[in-house]
């Protein structure tokens, strides 16, 4: 583990060290900027390893091949989890070592055990105040991505709820008549593994994203969940229970009660499971942005926060338009047009990021994601 240092300016300083932001330090480096440092809450991977032990990743994982085309796993060029892990759809803990060879393979400066507290701009230059030290910075980058930041609220007793990010094993969670409020990825993930379980399940959801008519993941369904949807034991042990909204959930004794806005009501003695996705850890510096209408931060071409010059945001939260970036495949194409707006305003040629258009990642066209999805 390296340790940062608190007597020099970095140009940059980056926080986070998952997918986002060890991919947007590897662009860093293409771009030729060396004084920069990586700092993580936990260690390299952290948040895929909190993933439960049978999630996979949705996404399916190929060695990159002749014409270009990456791993969709992939956070940089020349690396794939598909010819690192021989896996497909690696589980988080694979990935989490993918990642942690990728940072070791390319000499990342990350600073493990570094939790960062607070970052204001001083002048021109950015202090950031971490559990032991502050920190100085030219630039700053956040990529803290957010699942370790739950969406625990939304309804009347959701904290009798336990959500799914919580959960290390679906095989180890004792009962045998399971409530899951939520019906996307996750939703359906846990589904899948209680019913292999011989558990029965009852999967509510708002929407009814199983049967969306899109083929785009952010907003309906993969097809690796659809596919596992089928499975025999999915069909017998699964009720799904679409377009229903949930307006509390109450406990009597050793029975939960969900109660819908409609005022269905059903009762299990197992603790329910929340499936309703993440707050972000973007909500952490919310001042350093101006929000979009739907609560996401306002940025510019460059993802660079429209009020305070300097701070940039990389990984699932970015949004431009009605273009939502929240797998790897997306998020990655902007890594290159972060790298790009820092190394020219250091007043470096970033010119090894040419090879990032050549490979399908677009640096200054918002018109489209890089991907073909229904959006576009």
């Amino acid at each position: 583990m390296r340790k940062a240092k608190n007597d020099w300016t970095y140009d940059v300083v980056v926080v986070g060290a998952g997918a986002a932001g060890l991919g947007v330090s590897i662009a860093l480096k293409h771009a030729g900027i060396k004084n920069f440092a990586v700092l993580e809450k936990h260690w390299v991977g952290a948040s895929f390893e909190a993933w439960p032990a049978e999630t996979r990743f949705i996404t399916p994982s190929f060695p990159s091949n002749s014409v270009g085309v990456l791993d969709l796993n992939s956070i940089a060029i020349g690396v794939s989890p598909a010819f690192s892990l021989r896996a497909e759809h690696p589980t988080g803990r694979e990935f989490a070592s993918h990642l942690q060879a990728i940072a070791h393979y390319f000499e990342l400066p990350v600073c493990e055990k570094t939790d960062v507290m607070r970052i204001t701009k001083f002048g021109d230059t950015f202090l950031v105040d971490t559990a032991e030290e502050t920190l100085r910075a030219r630039h700053v980058i956040w990529a803290a991505g957010e699942y370790q930041y739950p969406r625990l609220h939304g309804f009347f007793g959701s904290d009798l709820c336990r959500h799914t990010a919580t959960v290390a094993s679906y095989a180890e969670l004792e009962g045998d008549d399971f409530i899951i409020v939520g019906g996307y990825e996750s939703g359906v993930d846990a589904a899948y593994h209680l019913a292999l379980e011989d558990k029965r399940v009852r999967l509510i959801d708002r929407g009814c994203p199983w049967n969306e008519n899109t083929s785009d993941p952010s907003v309906a369904l993969s097809t690796y969940s659809l596919e596992r949807m089928l499975e025999e034991w999915f069909e017998e042990y699964v009720e799904l229970i679409p377009h229903t909204s949930i307006a509390s959930v109450t406990r009597e004794g050793n029975t939960y009660e969900v109660t819908t806005q409609d005022g269905l009501q059903f009762q299990t003695p197992t603790q329910p499971l929340l499936a309703g996705g993440f707050e972000g850890s973007h909500k952490l510096v919310a001042e350093l942005f101006e929000r979009r209408k739907d609560g996401y931060p306002l940025l510019n071409e460059n993802d660079e926060s429209t009020i305070v010059p300097g701070v940039f945001l990389c990984g699932p939260a970015v949004r431009h338009d009605n273009q939502v970036f929240c797998f790897i495949y997306k998020f990655r194409q902007r890594f290159a047009v972060v790298a790009k707006a820092i190394a020219t305003s250091l007043g470096l040629p970033a010119e090894q990021l040419e090879k990032y258009r050549q490979w399908g990642m677009y640096l200054d066209d918002l018109s489209c994601c890089g991907e073909e999805c229904a959006t576009c």
